[in-house]
């Protein structure tokens, strides 16, 4: 026995789809509130009454379907289409916890450093400061500069299990 809902329906569909451009006014958009608007009444069929118009009633599932998008549009921020942002497909969230776990403990390990190593590997590893920018700086010759240096990013090293 033929489905006389499912097939009323998909007599409809030019209809609800026509309806849902005047609203949106985008093809995609409208595509998609005719699927949802398909699928809200096909879920609901058994409330349908057969008393009322089947036009009438998709029209109100398709314009509600539009109400609910527009409120979750002016809620959900700024989209930004992937094509758009090559990058952000390619964000590993993992690695970002991974690298800001190992700079932290770096950080922590630098300022368990004695002052003279510890002022000497800022200047030259955050501040970037030349060997011999950093000896005029702390008014050391550049060899006390290296030394210090190479002593502080071992003690690093040792402290994250680097070495």
């Amino acid at each position: 026995m033929p489905d006389t809902f499912t097939e009323d329906l998909v007599a409809l569909l030019p209809n609800l789809r026509r309806f849902a451009l005047s609203l949106c006014r985008r093809h995609d958009m409208a595509d998609d509130l005719v699927q949802i608007t398909a699928e809200r009444a096909f879920a609901a069929r058994d409330r349908f009454d057969p008393a009322t118009r089947l036009d009438a009633w998709l029209f109100r599932i398709l314009r509600n379907a539009w109400i609910d998008q527009t409120r979750r549009t002016k809620t959900q921020g700024t989209i930004v289409d992937i094509d758009d942002a090559p990058d952000a497909a390619t964000v590993d969230g993992t690695k970002i916890a991974e690298d800001a776990l190992m700079l932290g403990a770096a950080g922590a390990a630098m300022a368990d450093l004695p002052e003279d190593q510890r002022a000497v590997m800022l200047l030259i590893c955050v501040e970037e400061l030349s060997y011999k920018d950093a000896a005029e700086a702390l008014d050391i010759p550049v060899g006390t500069v290296m030394s210090r240096l190479a002593r502080a990013r071992l003690a690093v090293a040792e402290k994250l299990g680097i070495k």
